[in-house]
């Protein structure tokens, strides 16, 4: 198992242990050990897992299971532009008090506008709308992964 695997690892146990039931994944390469640690939950019934391949759609799903569980709900996607997409969603969950949860895959820290055309500033990127306050609303976690992300077997 990757040093990735295992962070990904620590996040779903973390989300779980926090009540997150639903989660809503937008895959991509850098998201990878995030991926498999949520289907691993789902296999084990921890959670129900819903694959999107639209970020804006991801982030409205998850808003939506949120406000009709009435629990916090988790969205996560890859690094990069992909990000920027869930803003539109965590706005609305900010201004209805929505407990939505979004999980972003990030790379290394000092990668940011390097090594590849779509890397951008994560941290921060829903300013206010994320920001700890006195009511519920959407949380932000933006998880840097290194590389391997993934433990490949060799033929």
């Amino acid at each position: 198992m990757t040093k990735s695997e295992r962070i990904a690892a620590e996040v779903v146990a973390e989300l779980l242990e926090r009540g997150v039931r639903e989660a809503v994944l937008c895959p991509g390469s850098r998201s990878a050990p995030l991926a498999l640690a949520l289907a691993q939950a789902e296999q084990q019934g921890s959670l129900r897992l819903h694959v999107r391949i639209d970020e804006r759609g991801a982030g409205f799903l998850a808003l939506g299971l949120a406000k009709a569980t009435e629990a916090p709900t988790a969205v996560v996607t890859t690094s990069g532009t992909a990000v920027g997409n869930l803003l539109p969603a965590v706005m609305e969950a900010y201004h209805a008090r929505v407990p939505l949860v979004v999980v972003t895959a990030d790379r290394p820290e000092g990668w940011a506008e390097k090594r590849a055309n779509q890397t951008t500033w994560q941290s921060g990127i829903f300013g206010r709308f994320t920001e700890p306050g006195e009511h519920i609303g959407p949380a932000h976690l933006n998880v840097h992964l290194g590389e391997p992300l993934v433990e490949v077997e060799d033929d």
